[in-house]
């Protein structure tokens, strides 16, 4: 046998091995990161510090997704991300801050991954659901909740290493409404960028 036929029956093997760990129909994730939340200006202050500032707040994302597409080169799934932001601090110059607030995500959305049955796979994201804020900017004020609607698009990368699971690094931006935060801001809507890292177990046929 050629060193060319030897190479490429090595090639295929190797394709064959890691179609049979990661071709399944079913996945279930785990994602732990940070949220990163850009500074606000507040209007009505008179400090010349006007920035709300927001914390990296610790965030974990569960996900269920089911392959619906798969061609040779790509695949399509149905994925279900929630993601979990549990203390985002926030400050502000002449403010004092307590818990912040707490958010929660959940937006449905179509996934597309390239090279789906390969060792190797980058991904886009993009769909919709709600979110939902509770907490208080200032320690002498309430807690309030705030629901909204939220844009979801996101990007990242899965690498097959054993058997069933995958390692995902990922970057999702959810466009939401502003929690109440007792601070008035010059914004309507934020973008929150998770980024973070964790595990995939695939599934089914």
């Amino acid at each position: 046998m050629s060193l060319k036929r030897l190479t490429v029956a090595i090639m295929v093997s190797i394709c064959a091995f890691v179609a049979s760990a990661t071709a399944q129909k079913n996945e279930v994730s785990g994602v732990i990161g940070r949220q990163f939340i850009s500074d606000q200006v507040v209007p009505t202050s008179t400090s010349s510090d006007n920035l709300m500032r927001f914390g990296n707040g610790l965030s974990f994302e569960g996900n269920f997704a089911r392959r619906v597409m798969d061609a040779q080169i790509f695949a399509v799934s149905v994925e279900v991300p929630v993601v979990f932001n549990i203390d985002e601090d926030v400050h502000t110059h002449n403010n004092p801050v307590s818990p912040g607030f707490r958010a929660t995500f959940v937006t449905p959305a179509a996934r597309l991954n390239l090279f789906s049955n390969t060792a190797v796979s980058p991904w886009v994201s993009v769909g919709g659901g709600f979110g939902y804020f509770s907490g208080s900017a200032t320690q002498f004020q309430p807690k309030t909740g705030t629901t909204t609607g939220i844009f979801q698009i996101g990007g990242g990368l899965d690498v097959a290493f054993f058997r069933k699971f995958s390692l995902r690094g990922e970057l999702r931006d959810f466009w939401s409404g502003v929690p109440k935060l007792n601070v008035t801001t010059n914004q309507s809507r934020q973008h929150n960028l998770f980024v973070g890292g964790g595990i995939v177990w695939h599934f089914g046929h």
